[in-house]
């Protein structure tokens, strides 16, 4: 499988309108793999990319039910609560970014280069630095915080964009997008929530593990 990530045309306005000007030609990524450990709750999440010479887009619709959100601080562990995640890995032999934001638009955000678990524990990764992590613009349809839970279906979104320099920080500078050879994953949690569930785009195996790049699949860029 392969997604294909469009030039932007029109810069998005960070207003959550998935089929608006900017978004409505991108291309969309359904996150419909659900891990076996999930909860009966299947919501309906979808992921669009897009990029321009400065950096990259990234905008997520859930269908949802059951959401809640409880951490609002940067690189908290906001994957327990009713969140999405962009893996993304620029060069075939660097590492990858784990881009995982929630609903309430929080971010954690890692750069890792040997994700082999011991003891649970990733062995080979380092936070993106806070003056970094600042320049990424994050827009949430959601409040910061949603607690109690949230029963009742709702729909929400999460926009954001990552600068050019981020990447380059840690993976050297970008080839040109006609050369570019990506590879990544996109997903869909809620660990803590009354119905937790774990869904991807890719599919992730018999494991319950997001972080097996062998399980990323091919993002190319239109030239």
């Amino acid at each position: 499988m392969e997604y294909l990530v469009r030039r932007a045309r029109v810069t998005p306005e960070f207003k959550g309108d998935w089929d608006g000007p900017a978004w409505r030609d991108a291309a969309i990524a359904s996150i419909t793999h659900f891990h076996a450990q999930s909860s009966s709750h299947r919501p309906t999440a979808e992921a669009k990319l897009l990029y321009d010479d400065f950096g990259m887009y990234v905008h997520f619709r859930v269908r949802d039910r059951y959401v809640v959100c409880r951490h609002t601080q940067p690189q908290s562990p906001v994957c327990r609560d009713s969140c999405v995640e962009a893996f993304l890995q620029p060069k075939p032999d660097a590492g990858y970014f784990n881009f995982e934001v929630n609903c309430g638009g929080a971010i954690l955000l890692y750069y890792i280069t040997e994700s082999t678990r011991i003891d649970g524990k990733i062995q080979g990764f380092r936070p993106v630095e806070t003056k970094l992590l600042q320049m990424i613009r994050i827009f949430h349809s959601m409040p910061c915080e949603v607690t109690p839970e949230m029963e009742s279906p709702t729909e929400w979104s999460v926009e954001y964009f990552v600068p050019n320099e981020l990447f380059e920080a840690h993976v050297g500078e970008l080839e040109p997008p006609q050369n570019r050879r990506w590879r990544g994953n996109f997903y869909k949690c809620a660990d803590d929530s009354s119905h937790p569930h774990w869904a991807s785009w890719s599919p992730i195996g018999a494991a319950l593990n997001f972080h097996v790049p062998a399980h990323f699949a091919s993002i190319r860029f239109e030239s």
